[in-house]
């Protein structure tokens, strides 16, 4: 189907948005991220993409072949999964049913030192407006990008922050998890002033890290993919208590904070834990809420990874438990090949829950649209 033939699908009619896709990972295509990139890096990025200082943690399965993306989001022109925004388009939107895409480009955080993960991530905000915001590739106005910004460098974060923020097509700044200490100290605050200054929230979406930055577990480093991937989730639990105790929300109460791809059902028993030490302790720390409450008014998941028990009654009552319509965000994490169709991942929530994690909290948190015009022969969800 050619771009004109796409184009042709859309009406005048509107249809109310039923999925928002909160994980999708647009790739620049080779040499296209150069024209954006302080000159000064252009260098070192070629020679990284020729192989040299390019080593991978913990291979993902068929990463040699597939670069652990699914096989059929790589287009024929031989470049990279999810670098050609009409492709995506076709497969996320029309073939599977999501409404509204929120791009979260990985390159944003890429680099050996600070300063050149800062210039990666300004290249990147520059790259979205340029070939996946523009009106040529996203047409149809269901594209939506994130200010990746260098959490590291708080202030040349903030004022990236600063200078994408008033872009109708950018609804969230996107940070890493894995840079020390951890986010409840000051130093970080110039990031939160800024998202909160103009109310646009904050996702982090995990990442391998690099050198002193690879995340490493109580005991050391890991062996395998398997629980280098679990270990993830004590990094968010980490970030959560850290923000929570160190008094964050307490700075900046409206913060919304979004953990992408980090898992989800281990975020009850820490809000018991978290719930039960504050209550024996006292309320030495100051806080005007319980641990939990914090969690269900200023922090979000994403339901990539679902974690799926074999008696799937075990899952409801967790997603129950843990309130989950106030604090889940539906995701694919396409093209990765831990996609998530969303007619599938629907049909696991209970029904009560199901247009609040699909839709509607992204709606809301992100002030999304609420109607599109209608797409024909765009499948639905549910």
């Amino acid at each position: 189907m050619t771009q004109m033939d796409i184009r042709q699908l859309s009406s005048s009619e509107m249809s109310p948005v039923r999925v928002v896709d909160c994980d999708v990972h647009p790739y620049p295509r080779r040499g296209v991220m150069h024209q954006f990139l302080d000159p000064k890096f252009v260098k070192e990025q070629r020679l990284r993409a020729e192989g040299a200082n390019n080593g991978i943690f913990y291979d993902a399965p068929d990463f040699n072949f597939a670069k652990a993306m699914r096989v059929d989001s790589f287009p024929s022109d031989g470049e990279f999964a999810c670098t050609d925004p009409h492709m995506a388009f076709r497969q996320l939107v029309l073939d599977s049913g999501s409404d509204v895409v929120m791009l979260g480009p990985t390159s944003g955080g890429i680099g050996d030192t600070d300063e050149e993960v800062s210039a990666m991530a300004a290249a990147t905000n520059l790259w979205q407006e340029a070939c996946w915001l523009d009106p040529e590739n996203n047409w149809h106005g269901r594209y939506f990008g994130s200010i990746c910004a260098n959490i590291s460098e708080p202030d040349v974060a903030a004022r990236e922050i600063e200078k994408w923020a008033g872009h109708e097509k950018y609804k969230q700044v996107l940070i890493h998890a894995e840079p020390r200490p951890a986010w409840g100290h000051p130093k970080y605050d110039p990031v939160w002033a800024a998202a909160v200054k103009h109310g646009i929230p904050v996702a982090c979406h995990l990442g391998r890290g690099k050198h002193n930055l690879l995340p490493m577990s109580p005991v050391g480093f890991m062996s395998y993919n398997h629980d280098f991937m679990v270990t993830y989730s004590m990094l968010a639990a980490n970030q959560i208590m850290s923000l929570v105790f160190d008094g964050v929300f307490e700075r900046f109460p409206t913060l919304q904070i979004v953990f992408i791809e980090h898992a989800f059902s281990w975020i009850l028993p820490l809000m018991w834990r978290m719930d039960a030490i504050h209550a024996a302790r006292g309320n030495e720390l100051g806080l005007s809420k319980k641990p939990s409450q914090y969690v269900k008014d200023n922090i979000w998941f994403t339901t990539q990874p679902l974690d799926y028990p074999e008696d799937k009654l075990e899952l409801t009552n967790a997603l129950e438990w843990m309130e989950a319509d106030k604090i889940m965000l539906f995701s694919s994490d396409y093209p990765h090949w831990t996609f998530d169709e969303p007619r599938w991942l629907a049909k696991h929530l209970p029904e009560p829950m199901r247009d609040a994690v699909m839709y509607q909290n992204a709606v809301d948190l992100f002030r999304l649209p609420s109607r599109l015009p209608a797409l024909a022969g765009q499948v639905r969800a549910y």
